[in-house]
């Protein structure tokens, strides 16, 4: 378990890197059919239990050994660092453009 919410947030993103790279390769790979749903759904729930492992599995336990301090800012300290990586894509998205 990772105690450092900055290494957290990064992990997240690296995580959404990762899965747009694959998808970007296998687009037109598949055909129409049941399957893509199917795929997309499960790349969902699988998203939202990396994520939810990420952000929120060390407030947990902090929470839990009664440090609620200590776990709204972990928590809103990864939440941050993410807002920040988010930023960065998006100055890096506005430069690539213009």
């Amino acid at each position: 378990m990772n105690k450092k919410p900055l290494v957290n947030a990064l992990l997240a993103a690296l995580y959404i890197v990762l899965i747009i790279l694959v998808i970007s390769r296998l687009e037109g790979v598949f055909q129409e059919t049941i399957l893509i749903p199917i795929l997309m759904l499960s790349l969902l729930v699988l998203s939202v239990a990396i994520m939810g492992f990420l952000f929120v599995s060390q407030p947990i336990i902090l929470f839990s050994e009664n440090k609620k301090q200590e776990a709204i800012i972990f928590f809103g300290k990864t939440v941050g660092a993410f807002a920040c990586i988010i930023i960065l894509y998006i100055i890096f998205l506005w430069t690539s453009i213009y």
